[in-house]
Formats: structure tokens, sequence, C-alpha cells
């Protein structure tokens, strides 16, 4: 199987261009997912705008490493998450997201036997999940928050856009066809969607081995 390559440049993540309130909510859920299964080493897949790297590195001991497959991000190690340079059970962790999208879904296996083989326990990926959903909020002072949301069915072809070649709840990539595709290698441990960002699927996996 060909390495893929796929380029993202850097000025993709200008502030103006990449930032907005839900995503910075994603971040929270990011490294509360990292930080809950207690590593001592995290690899990163996709540089990103290095808001996850900078914070393990400058408020925490954990071991930090960062692959991308563009070196105009200048990552640790430039490599594609289908061939990753690193022998077995290299981290404590391993993660990803936002980023097996952005291959076609034919890889989306080889990149998570990857992400598997690399990592001693346990692998945390996200990915884009498209369709409108339902939220609910109610804060009364005094009283606890009240807060639910779903996703409500609406599948659609998927168009290639230049950087996403599928999306979970477009024809063809359901909910239950990932977790069937992520149960042939892991202990889904939980997945959700967080309540501050409706797009992006959260996923906690631990090695079935």
């Amino acid at each position: 199987m060909k390495q893929i390559e796929l380029i993202t440049k850097k000025d993709s993540y200008e502030f103006s261009k990449y930032s907005y309130p839900s995503r910075w909510g994603s971040y929270f859920y990011q490294l509360d997912s990292i930080f809950s299964l207690n590593p001592e080493s995290v690899l990163e897949i996709g540089v990103g705008d290095r808001v996850i790297g900078s914070y393990i590195k400058n408020n925490t001991k954990v071991s930090y490493t960062c692959a991308d497959v563009s070196s105009d991000l200048k990552p640790d190690v430039v490599a594609s998450v289908t061939k990753l340079p690193f022998e077995d059970k290299s981290f404590d962790l391993t993660c990803a997201f936002e980023v097996l999208e952005h291959m076609p879904f034919e890889y989306f296996e080889t990149a998570l036997k990857e992400l598997a083989r690399v990592s001693k326990k346990y692998v945390i990926i996200s990915l884009p999940h498209f369709g409108p959903s339902f939220q609910f909020l109610l804060k009364i002072p005094l009283l606890p928050k009240i807060e639910f949301s779903f996703k409500i069915p609406f599948a659609k072809k998927h168009i290639f856009n230049g950087r996403h070649y599928w999306e979970i709840g477009k024809k063809g990539y359901s909910v239950s066809k990932i977790l069937s595709t992520l149960e042939n290698q892991f202990i889904i441990k939980s997945h959700f969607v967080p309540f501050e960002n409706q797009y992006h699927h959260f996923f906690i996996l631990e090695k079935n081995e």
C-alpha cells in the first residue's frame, strides 16, 4: 500500500480561518480524554494549530511527540499515519483528532492498525459527524444545569471538498459502520459528540489484545 501524502499548508491554521468557539470546546475534550487515561507518553497525528501539543508540553510532564505528512508544519516527525516510523508499543497513547477523514475511507482501517501498533494500550480519535442536531440547555439560578443533544439523521452523499473524503452521517458512513470498523481493532470504551461541538464525534479506544 502506498504511503498517503496529504499536504495541509501552514496558513490553513490562521486564527481567522480556523478558530471558532466550538473548536475550542473540542480542545477541552481532546485534552480531557487524554488526561483521563493518565499516559506518560503521547503521539499525536496531525500538528494542526499546536494547541494540544503546546498545552501538554508546557503544563504537564507527559512526553509528547507529533507526526504529520506536511513538513511545512514542522512536526517532530514527518510521516503518514498509514506508515508510522516507530517501534511497536512506543507510546502509552496515540491520538488523531479530525485527521483520518482527510484520506479516502479505504485507508481508514490501515490507519487504525498503525495507531494501535505503536500504542501500548489506548487510542483516541475524533471524526467529523455531519448532520443537524437538536440541543437543549436550561440553566436556572441555584439549580443544576440541564443539557442534552442528539444528532438528527440526514444522510446525503458526500462530495469531496478538497479536504474531507468522507464524514460520519453521510451516505455510506453511518455511525454503526464506523463502530463496526473500530471493533475490528479495539474495545470501544466510550464514544460521544460534545454538547459544545456537534460536528466532532469522539471515540475512546482500548487495544483488543
